[in-house]
């Protein structure tokens, strides 16, 4: 059948499973291999170039970068005590929408009392760091190696991630496990496609979720070579993740994106991410995020170091029950569960310095 001729943005594997696919029934997947064929075949829907930072015509670099071995450039922003009077070095990864100057909030007090360095940074094609359109879990995971190489952190160090940046810190437990000396993950994004989750609880979760997303993420899972093209088609089912539209259940977090929409934060900070192409941004983490991991994490063996999860149970975004059911799955992980939490974990007074206790104290 023709539609098999264009690997890059047919998911053959996943059509074949059929109804075993709790989340795509058969027809809306082979819908999308059929989109993704004729439009690559009439109109070839590609992504504008991206306007990369210090090239002509892109954005200025202002924030001090490292290079990689690939000749990309990390941008990053320290916190906490200055490198050499550490105790404890952390590299932080940002969630969706953020930047490298984002972190846990902790006080400065306890930063100080406990000796924490925190060096965050913007993930590839974010902010001021250069794309990367092989970017992948692994690839996510060896930018948080080379960043701690080229800043002298040491052999070990310690890893922190929130929401959708949590997926650095599962690609470190399985590509680099033997250089962390501990991580945190704080409201992680979930794949539903993991193969560890039952199909009938995924099947439920998904389904409540807003009809947008739940295209969004079919799309950027079955067919990514056409999620930029979907997403910009205001006739079509797009994220409310990115419009910042998604019903928030905790009462904070409503009122966060609230605040944030009226006083335009929240546009600026995606101007900020955004700024050379919402295609390596945005887009690219869904298609990281949601796509085809080389691994399960409920597989994953126990990690020569401690794990800690934060998860709230009035999170909006990632669902509870699946967090705890990951948790279930793997005794090695410490599962701390926040009553009466949203997603957005960074603003919760004292849980940036739980965090830093938690893992230090």
């Amino acid at each position: 059948m023709w539609v098999t001729s264009m690997p890059q943005v047919w998911d053959e594997e996943g059509a074949a499973k059929g109804a075993a696919d709790a989340v795509t029934p058969a027809p809306a997947a082979a819908m999308l291999g059929s989109l993704a064929a004729w439009l690559s075949r009439t109109i070839q829907p590609q992504p504008p170039a991206p306007r990369v930072c210090g090239t002509e015509g892109g954005p200025p670099v202002t924030a001090p970068r490292v290079r990689l071995r690939d000749g990309r450039h990390l941008a990053y922003c320290e916190t906490g005590v200055p490198k050499e009077q550490a105790r404890f070095k952390v590299v932080f990864s940002h969630g969706f929408t953020g930047s490298r100057e984002d972190s846990v909030r902790p006080s400065q007090e306890v930063a100080e009392e406990l000796g924490v360095y925190m060096v965050g940074f913007d993930r590839a094609g974010y902010g001021q760091s250069d794309p990367n359109p092989n970017r992948s879990v692994k690839s996510a995971a060896l930018d948080v190696e080379e960043l701690a190489d080229a800043l002298g952190l040491g052999p070990k160090f310690y890893v922190i991630g929130i929401s959708l940046g949590c997926h650095a810190v599962w690609g470190a437990l399985k590509y680099i496990p033997d250089r962390i000396a501990g991580a945190a993950m704080m409201a992680p994004v979930v794949n539903y496609w993991w193969p560890g989750f039952p199909a009938d609880l995924v099947a439920e979760v998904y389904a409540k979720q807003e009809v947008g997303d739940q295209w969004a993420l079919r799309v950027s899972h079955h067919a990514p070579g056409i999620l930029h093209w979907w997403m910009e088609q205001s006739w079509l089912p797009t994220s409310t993740v990115v419009a910042g539209t998604t019903p928030l259940p905790n009462k904070r977090d409503a009122e966060i994106r609230s605040k944030m929409k009226e006083d335009g934060t929240f546009q600026q900070k995606m101007e900020q991410a955004t700024q050379q192409g919402i295609h390596e941004s945005y887009y690219r983490d869904m298609m990281v995020m949601f796509g085809k991991w080389e691994f399960d994490p409920m597989s994953l063996p126990e990690p020569p170091c401690p794990v800690h999860l934060w998860q709230g149970d009035e999170d909006g975004l990632v669902p509870v029950v699946l967090q705890r059911y990951l948790a279930s799955r793997l005794s090695w992980l410490n599962y701390h569960e926040l009553p009466g939490t949203g997603h957005f974990l960074s603003p919760v007074p004292g849980l940036g310095d739980t965090v830093l206790r938690t893992l230090f104290g």
